[in-house]
């Protein structure tokens, strides 16, 4: 009979190890908490569906559930929980970011490059609250695909990740780290192959046709996949039509306002002019938006990769001292380079966030992320926390603005029903700040402790791990 008990108990016991989220040390010194049963008493939520906020909430993490969520006079915290106290709290859902990037810019003379940050911005990503990630477009595809698999058996710290293909992109502006094709045909061998090894969607760039952007939708589509785009030699309104599933950069990528624009041809200056001389309210833009709706075309917004330097933090989202010391120099030098020279670029900024208010309130699916490339001010993390702040500025409420960094992103990647909002029965992928976010949407950057799938990891302690070495690794 103690055999038979023995038997049992080491049964249930290797059950559990099996059923428990096994990390490596590396990953284990930033898990503040990782207990079964979790409960956040007397906080305020903010859902992620954009109902108001709720004072007095008590929240219950059952492993990587949500258990229970309500009235703390309601809800019963379960013997044998953590109990987190969350007063003068606010909890909201982990973030669901569209356009992030393993890589970082890192120019040499006058090439412009990019380099994989494979260690510090996984990590960054979660310190930033991003709890899911699309990359959005990939140079090293093979290392972002095993990035994600180590951060799902616990031995990388970082965010889940839905990892984008290559970039399908004809030669244009040299940049190395791009790989050409040379024709149509190529684009279905590039689709069919990173599928087949496990990327969840594709990016067109600045260069392709008609035919490259046609043979990629109906050959993602048919294995239930989407395509994105970074456009200019092809329209919003011609990919839209086509069928693309999502565009990026708002409205600062679109070349819809050139007149008796060529086909297939990108002339980058001429869309920016164009861009810039569009009327707030002008009827291109107002039917572009229209079609983008009526055919269900998703819009990412990346508002940080754009903000203007006058008036505006060196490392937008206060990410200045992550940069190593090379790094951080040159992005200082080509700040003061452009400081007070910037009203064209502020002037186009607000535009396109206005029209993008519009878009969302006319029923668009609005999504955000950050694209850390550019002039290198945009760091994974810092400007996930920044893009809040931007929309709540642009006029967005902060419950807007919540929703479309975490529901709004879940719904487009088909996850609406797993992750996305604070609702019971989803999955504990959530962030507690301190601070209310209603009296000052800075304080999103008070995060002390993101929850993914229950486990909880010290946001501070990962910011600090990796200060000084975003350039490098």
């Amino acid at each position: 009979m103690k055999k038979y008990t023995l038997l049992l108990f080491l049964c249930a016991l290797f059950v559990l190890q099996i059923d428990a989220q096994q990390f490596t040390p590396q990953v284990q010194r930033f898990i503040n908490v990782n207990s079964d049963l979790v409960a956040i008493t007397n906080v305020t939520v903010i859902d992620g569906t954009g109902a108001a906020p709720k004072t007095g909430q008590t929240i219950v993490l059952n492993k990587d559930r949500i258990q229970d969520i309500g009235n703390t006079s309601s809800v019963t915290v379960p013997q044998g929980a953590k109990v987190i106290d969350g007063t003068g709290k606010t909890v909201i859902p982990g973030l669901v970011m569209l356009h992030e990037h393993l890589f970082y810019t890192k120019p040499f003379e006058n090439w412009f490059s990019v380099g994989q940050m494979t260690f510090t911005f996984p990590r960054l990503y979660l310190a930033g609250g991003v709890t899911t990630m699309r990359t959005g477009g990939s140079i090293q595809p093979q290392t972002d695909l095993n990035v994600k698999k180590w951060i799902n058996e616990g031995k990388m710290t970082g965010s889940k990740m839905d990892v984008t293909g290559p970039f399908i992109e004809r030669e244009g502006p040299r940049v190395p780290e791009l790989g050409f094709i040379g024709n149509a045909e190529e684009v279905s061998k590039i689709v069919n192959y990173w599928a087949d090894k496990g990327v969840t969607s594709f990016k067109v760039y600045n260069n392709i046709t008609k035919e490259d952007l046609r043979i990629a939708v109906n050959e993602a589509h048919k294995r239930g996949l989407k395509v994105t785009g970074h456009l200019c030699s092809l329209t919003y309104e011609e990919a839209s039509e086509i069928g693309i599933d999502n565009l990026e950069h708002g409205f600062m990528a679109s070349s819809d306002f050139i007149n008796d624009k060529p086909e297939n041809i990108c002339d980058p200056f001429a869309a920016r002019t164009a861009l810039a001389n569009e009327d707030l309210d002008g009827d291109k833009i107002n039917r572009l938006i229209d079609l983008l709706i009526s055919n269900k075309t998703a819009v990412t917004s990346t508002p940080v990769v754009f903000e203007p330097y006058t008036g505006h933090e060196v490392v937008p989202g206060g990410g200045l001292d992550a940069l190593a010391p090379q790094v951080r120099e040159r992005v200082e030098q080509g700040y003061n380079r452009r400081l007070n020279r910037d009203a064209a670029s502020i002037s186009l900024f607000n535009k396109n966030l206005q029209w993008l208010k519009r878009f969302h309130e006319k029923g668009g699916l609005l999504v955000a992320g950050t694209d850390p490339t550019g002039a290198g001010r945009t760091v994974a993390g810092y400007a996930n926390q920044r893009t809040i702040e931007i929309f709540v500025e642009a006029g967005f409420s902060v419950t807007e603005a919540i929703k479309i960094s975490t529901y709004n992103g879940a719904l487009f990647l088909g996850r609406q029903k797993e992750i996305g909002t604070v609702e019971k029965g989803k999955k504990a992928d959530l962030i507690l700040i301190n601070g209310d976010l209603q009296a000052d949407i800075k304080n999103i950057r008070k995060m002390e402790t993101v929850f993914k799938d229950g486990v909880g990891f010290d946001s501070a302690k990962m910011f600090e791990s990796v200060k000084g070495q975003v350039g490098f690794n």
